[in-house]
């Protein structure tokens, strides 16, 4: 069974992407040493064959908008997939294509701010519970109580824009836009009423409140990046200028509305008599999106005549309201139990565990190509620099066939394989013991593969050295350097311990990849380990984890070790076959990609993949009803997915942009 056959269709159009790839992967790995060649044209063929096709991207909602990611799907080489890079879109791709090539500065910005501050917004207390039903009153009382101070702001800013701006187009549009904030203001008072909170009285703004419509009304007035600001605006281009950066200012507080509503308007359908009904829909109506669409199109328009620098003034300000936006969430008073973050749902007693995998769920690329391209490189070094006659002069051409071969054999038995070990029918709930006893036999594959590749001597001759410095270059996935970077420095507030469980080859590369990264204090590492004789490598590896197995033992023995001295809590990482086991094993598995293998074998054997936001909110919910210790629980049979670390770290985190 070809458990990834559709993903041969339309390979046409994704070749340029995996040539890009490839051509960074083999600049990458040139810092071994030596010119390095192209693989042949029949894995080049193969891997076409095998790149993905798209998928939507919960990230990125908004119509129009464009997500890069890289992932993989399938392992296409000794031990691990060799790195594909995926292109996933919630339009086709002729309408983002058309996107881009208009130069939306509004659309890159809202792309670049999807994919981490939108999340930090999303998975803060106040968002989870609201989006749950399960917000007290109290706290939404003191929520639109503070959203009347943002209104305000809005309504003056727009004011103030439209005196800047010089077309008259542009003066149409921008008093469109206030009409709709002073409609909103009018609504504002009865709604106030609604919810029990008397408009007469006053209620001073919060400091997270007074921070962003200081920070609004100061770019009004042409005070960026620190300037003063001034008084005396002499050209009209001038005033246009200060427009754009007060629109740029304005246009992620109307999409990241636009954006939650979608996203919440989900749990209506669940919930007819939802309290916050009315505020679900209100941003996610079809006229909040227009308005949003509006305000985007402006910031197009006043930016059309702006320098490169001007522009990248705008991009920062668009940041930084959406980190403003992401504080006034994140300062809502929520005095209830939560879930999100993770960080507060744990009582300080209890230990939080973080397990990751770290090849293709930490990294771009995957270690054990690089690995082999090293030595490769490296007997060319020496055959070329006549070193010592005792180490193997191999042909590198000759190596570089052998490791072909062993990739593409690899990547034949792997597929049938997984065939093998799966079950005739879809199991209706978890099947632990016979998933256990199906990876038993990929857990022997990937031994035998190991050996195969000793026995080649591929790996023979490496340099520690060398090995240190592609570690240093390693490229991380957006978001996972600050994820373990934050970590680090939470350590020891928050009680926690994190793992690497990997089947990486040597260990070096993975704390040389952290330790250049600033991450490498306080990480427990597990994985195999090159032999070395001095500094050179043999060819041998001291083999501690090469299959789902040795991981999944690992792991119930580090869990079993800390939970004997108090509670605890686990959290596993991991975006593989390789991992699914201790993904089932910890109390909360996160999956990270989109493995179209990961997701088919875990669904014979009866598991359920849920995005991690909506099971949030689904565990919200059962806060509120139920008395237990813990609502998240191992071998439970559901898994949840992300599309981007920036959702991992706000779900264990929470929002912190220090």
């Amino acid at each position: 069974m070809d458990v990834e056959g559709e993903e041969a269709s339309s390979c046409f159009g994704r070749c340029g992407a995996t040539a890009a790839g490839f051509f960074f992967f083999f600049f990458f790995v040139s810092i071994a040493g030596g010119g390095a060649s192209f693989p042949s044209m029949r894995l080049l063929r193969r891997l076409y064959l095998r790149l993905p096709p798209f998928r939507p991207n919960p990230a990125a909602t908004s119509p129009g908008s464009l997500y890069w990611s890289r992932t993989t799907t399938r392992p296409a080489g000794p031990n691990h997939p060799i790195p594909i890079p995926r292109r996933m879109s919630t339009c086709s791709s002729s309408a983002a294509a058309a996107v881009v090539a208009e130069g939306s500065a509004a659309r890159r910005f809202w792309i670049a701010a999807a994919s981490r501050e939108a999340a930090f917004a999303a998975y803060t207390p106040f968002l989870v519970s609201l989006a749950a039903g399960a917000l007290r009153l109290d706290s939404f009382r003191q929520y639109i109580a503070q959203d009347a101070y943002f209104l305000h702001a809005f309504a003056r800013a727009y004011e103030m824009a439209e005196e800047c701006a010089d077309d008259d187009d542009d003066k149409a549009t921008i008093i469109v836009l206030r009409k709709a904030i002073l409609r909103e203001l009018n609504l504002h008072a009865s709604v106030l009423q609604e919810w029990g909170v008397d408009p007469n009285k006053e209620i001073p703004p919060t400091p997270a409140t007074t921070k962003y419509t200081d920070f609004l009304l100061a770019t009004c007035t042409g005070k960026v990046d620190g300037g003063k600001g001034s008084d005396k605006m002499v050209t009209p281009f001038e005033k246009t200028k200060i427009a754009a950066y007060t629109v740029g200012a304005m246009t992620p507080c109307m999409r990241l509305y636009a954006y939650l509503g979608k996203e919440l308007a989900v749990f209506l359908k669940q919930d007819e008599n939802h309290p916050y009904k009315k505020w679900i829909e209100t941003y996610a109506s079809s006229d909040f999106e227009n308005n949003a669409l509006q305000i985007e199109e402006l910031l197009d328009k006043l930016s059309v005549s702006l320098t490169g620098e001007e522009l990248e003034i705008i991009g920062k300000l668009y940041q930084q309201a959406m980190r403003l936006e992401v504080e006034f969430f994140s300062a809502q008073p929520v005095d209830q139990p939560v879930v999100a973050p993770l960080s507060r749902y744990c009582d300080p007693k209890d230990k939080l565990l973080i397990f990751c995998d770290f090849d293709l769920t930490c990294t771009v690329v995957d270690s054990s190509a690089i690995l082999a391209e090293i030595a490769i490189l490296s007997h060319q070094k020496a055959s070329q620099g006549g070193a010592d006659s005792s180490l193997d002069r191999t042909k590198s051409a000759d190596l570089r066939n052998s490791w072909n071969m062993l990739s593409n054999q690899y990547m034949e038995e792997y597929e049938q394989c997984i065939a093998s070990l799966l079950p005739p029918e879809e199991a209706r709930s978890l099947d632990y013991d016979q998933l256990y006893k199906g990876l038993e036999v990929l857990s022997e594959f990937e031994k035998l593969a190991n050996s195969r590749v000793v026995d080649s001597g591929v790996l023979r001759g490496m340099n520690l050295d060398d090995i240190r410095k592609a570690g240093e270059r390693l490229i991380l996935q957006d978001g996972c350097k600050n994820f373990f970077q934050k970590i680090g420095n939470k350590r020891e507030n928050l009680n926690l311990d994190v793992h690497i469980l990997s089947y990486c080859w040597c260990a070096d590369l993975i704390r040389s990849a952290f330790s250049s990264v600033g991450c490498l204090d306080g990480l427990n590492i597990h994985s195999n380990e090159f032999a070395f004789e001095g500094s050179v490598s043999t060819g041998h590896i001291n083999r501690q984890m090469e299959s789902p197995l040795d991981k999944a033992e690992k792991f119930k023995s580090i869990k079993s070790d800390i939970g004997s001295t108090g509670p605890l809590l686990s959290v596993y990482i991991g975006d593989s076959v390789g991992d699914l086991l201790c993904l089932l094993e910890a109390d909360i598995g996160i999956v990270v990609g989109s493995s179209t293998t990961l997701r088919t074998v875990g669904k014979q054997f009866g598991v359920s993949f849920v995005p991690l936001f909506t099971g949030l909110v689904e565990k919200q919910r059962r806060t509120e009803k139920e008395e237990e210790s813990s609502i998240f629980k191992a071998r439970s049979g559901i898994l949840y997915t992300v599309s981007s670390w920036s959702e991992v770290q706000a779900f264990i985190l929470g929002n912190d942009f220090s």
